[in-house]
């Protein structure tokens, strides 16, 4: 995509933000920032999110063929999802419950069980902010999320939910809200 500004500036963090992010892996101070603003032609209407699973990217549509790009992280191969949905739930700092699947896959993550979800903080699989994604009122169990693993954006890794960086998930955040349009291709 041709770049029509670089390096856009990170988001405006609150004082949980900043706390959290100064616990944060090294990997997030390292990972260089390619949040930019790109010339982006879709029949989607300005105000959508369009993530690109093939080249891990995340596009926010901006009027005038424009959108914000973003880096990812997408699911496995086999665990990948595609669709259209909307943004039904958002939360800051969220807590993380592994899903029965999760568990299945990776038993050690049955002490979920016992002592219930990680508390939302730096080190929480769903990173500082995540956007839940709902086809009509059913909860897809699909994330767009940030991660405790910058390391992994631009691989395809997870079991199917979109990883941003923190910074990146606090700046789509604050750009979004309930009822924004999602497109997974």
């Amino acid at each position: 995509m041709p770049v029509l500004q670089s390096g856009l500036p990170d988001p405006k963090l609150t004082s949980r933000d900043k706390q959290m992010m100064a616990l944060a892996e090294p990997d997030e101070w390292r990972i260089p920032d390619i949040r930019n603003k790109v010339h982006y032609s879709t029949n989607e209407t300005p105000g959508t999110i369009v993530v690109d699973t093939g080249s891990r990217h995340l596009y926010y549509v901006l009027p005038r063929s424009e959108a914000i790009e973003y880096r990812i992280a997408t699911g496995a191969e086999a665990y990948g999802w595609t669709g259209r949905a909307t943004v039904g739930q958002m939360k800051e700092w969220p807590t993380w419950m592994p899903t029965a699947s999760i568990m299945e896959r990776w038993p050690q993550f049955k002490v979920y069980l016992k002592h219930g979800p990680l508390e939302g903080r730096w080190d929480n699989p769903l990173g500082a902010r995540a956007l839940y994604l709902f086809q009509g009122n059913h909860d897809t169990l699909y994330r767009i999320h940030g991660t405790n693993e910058p390391g992994e954006i631009g691989q395809a890794v997870s079991s199917g939910c979109i990883r941003m960086r923190n910074f990146d998930a606090i700046d789509l955040y604050n750009r979004v809200h309930i009822g924004t349009p999602v497109v997974v291709i």
